[in-house]
């Protein structure tokens, strides 16, 4: 996982420019490719979850967030549960 890759890196590797991309991803998805972005990030990390013993700490960090309350936050939001109660129920 490349936990620096952003919006314009991702525009760039598929050949369009952000503004593009991210008009895309709205019709698309109806998500912003920042959203779109966490959202897989969010993925990954679940995944993490289920089949390693690193920390909730060292997954956030490892997929790409850098605040561990914020990576939390977000994940309720997706998954309906903390990553703690998601490791609970794997």
């Amino acid at each position: 996982v490349n936990s620096e890759f952003t919006t314009e890196d991702f525009a760039s590797e598929i050949g369009m420019s952000r503004m593009q991309l991210h008009r895309k991803l709205k019709s698309i998805f109806g998500v912003s490719s920042t959203e779109f972005l966490r959202n897989e990030r969010l993925k990954i990390a679940a995944e993490l979850l289920k089949n390693e013993n690193s920390t909730i700490s060292e997954i956030a960090y490892s997929v790409g967030f850098n605040d561990v309350s914020y990576f939390s936050k977000c994940f309720k939001e997706i998954y309906q549960c903390t990553p703690t109660e998601y490791i609970e129920r794997k």
